[in-house]
């Protein structure tokens, strides 16, 4: 496993960073407008986005037809690291090297932002005229279930409950499944969708790659809350265990943790030999997943 830079993939993260912006610009100026443009585009890895692209480009969808989607999934996810950064929820006050949303706006506003950036994805995606209803609705079904009740949202409560508290392996995967990896795997499966029939077969192939790298994102996350280096992440260490969080180094330790990203980056790129186009940027991510630094 070599550490890679996703400096080839710069070009799909200006794309998505325009789309964004033309499209939040549309909103009319306010102080709600203010807070959903202030995180939206404080910039990220744009990872879920960029894997919209690349899984439809490997299977020769346009890149026109993937713009909306793309934006919709970083919409929500910009909403949930908005709601996870209140101080109900993690209380960070820095988020990709600035104030988080309610420090630099307020509380309620930061709520608000986060709300309304929510039904802005769902507006993006049942409102363009680039995708064919059906396709509109298969996407909306998968954004709303990889977010909602059975995903990400599913996730983040047992990450609280699971607070002060030693967990089980397993339960630890489960948490991070929906948290991080149900949204990572609708990632995948909207660029698929994106694409139509040529995909489908290979629909449980993406899954389990999706799967892997959902997972090793996070145990990621957890290794650089401990060894990262702060200048470099844009928030602030040590954040997990001031929380007494259940992360995969305390459960673990480091070793096996570092050890067990290493596993999911090799299941990952195994499960893209399954698949007869070009995945190599999608073994890309991978790489890049199980290696990077923020």
């Amino acid at each position: 496993m070599n550490p890679y830079n996703l400096s080839v993939l710069n070009p799909l993260q200006k794309r998505v960073e325009d789309f964004l912006t033309n499209s939040i610009t549309q909103i009319p100026t306010s102080t709600l407008q203010q807070a959903m443009r202030y995180s939206l585009l404080a910039g990220g890895k744009r990872i879920r986005p960029i894997l919209v692209y690349i899984t439809g480009q490997m299977f020769g969808c346009d890149l026109t037809k993937l713009d909306i989607p793309a934006a919709a999934i970083e919409s929500i996810h910009t909403y949930s690291l908005i709601h996870d950064d209140l101080p109900a929820m993690d209380d960070d006050k820095l988020r990709r090297g600035k104030p988080t949303c309610h420090i630099q706006f307020n509380e309620a506003q930061a709520i608000l932002a986060g709300d309304a950036l929510q039904t802005f994805a769902f507006s993006l995606l049942s409102e363009t005229a680039l995708l064919d209803d059906t396709t509109k609705i298969k996407m909306i079904a998968e954004l709303a279930n990889a977010s909602g009740v059975d995903g990400m949202c599913l996730g983040q409560s047992l990450d609280l409950e699971a607070e002060h508290k030693t967990v089980t392996l397993a339960h630890l995967q489960k948490i991070h499944r929906h948290k991080t990896g149900a949204l990572i795997r609708a990632a995948v499966r909207l660029g698929a969708i994106a694409s139509g029939d040529i995909a489908m077969p290979y629909y449980h192939a993406l899954d389990t790659y999706a799967q892997a790298i959902g997972l090793a994102f996070q145990i990621q996350d957890d290794i650089l809350d401990v060894i990262g280096e702060q200048s470099m992440m844009g928030k602030l260490q040590g954040s997990d265990q001031a929380h007494e969080k259940s992360t995969y180094p305390a459960l673990l330790g480091l070793d096996e943790a570092l050890k067990m990203t290493e596993q999911l980056y090799q299941q990952a790129v195994d499960t893209l030999a399954q698949i007869p186009y070009n995945s190599q940027l999608l073994h890309d991510v991978a790489s890049f997943v199980v290696s990077r630094k923020n």
